[in-house]
């Protein structure tokens, strides 16, 4: 049993550290535009989910299914929006150095557990 209940709990305690301070750079600083970077977190993993599927089960294949690659490609715009939209609003003065730092780290925080999720039962389901 590779992913067991104290791996989901401290994913799930990385995840909603990740909101919180999300949600703490637009509280602390009495700005709501870090707001939109957590949709982001939203819908990053959605494109590989619904493409996902067109991928071929045979690893010695050297097919790419173009979908699927549309899939990658829009799960990593959506990835590159959610560090680059705090920047560019700290940049431009929306929000504050401090907030864009939050909202940075909690990204990270929410990016690492999707990916740790999903290596973990992926790595599980195989066998």
């Amino acid at each position: 049993m590779a992913a067991g209940v104290r791996t989901i709990v401290g994913l799930s305690v990385c995840l909603a550290c990740g909101f919180l301070l999300s949600i703490l750079s637009c509280a602390l600083y009495g700005n709501w535009w870090p707001l939109v970077v957590v949709f982001t977190y939203a819908f990053a993993p959605l494109p590989n989910a619904i493409f996902g599927r067109y991928v071929s089960s045979d690893p010695l294949a050297d097919v790419s299914s173009s979908v699927a690659d549309f899939g990658r490609f829009l799960t990593s715009i959506l990835v590159v929006s959610g560090f680059g939209l705090p920047l560019v609003l700290a940049h431009s003065g929306i929000i504050a150095v401090p907030a864009m730092v939050m909202s940075i780290g909690g990204g990270l925080l929410v990016y690492g557990t999707i990916i740790v999720y999903s290596t973990l039962f992926r790595a599980q389901s195989d066998f």
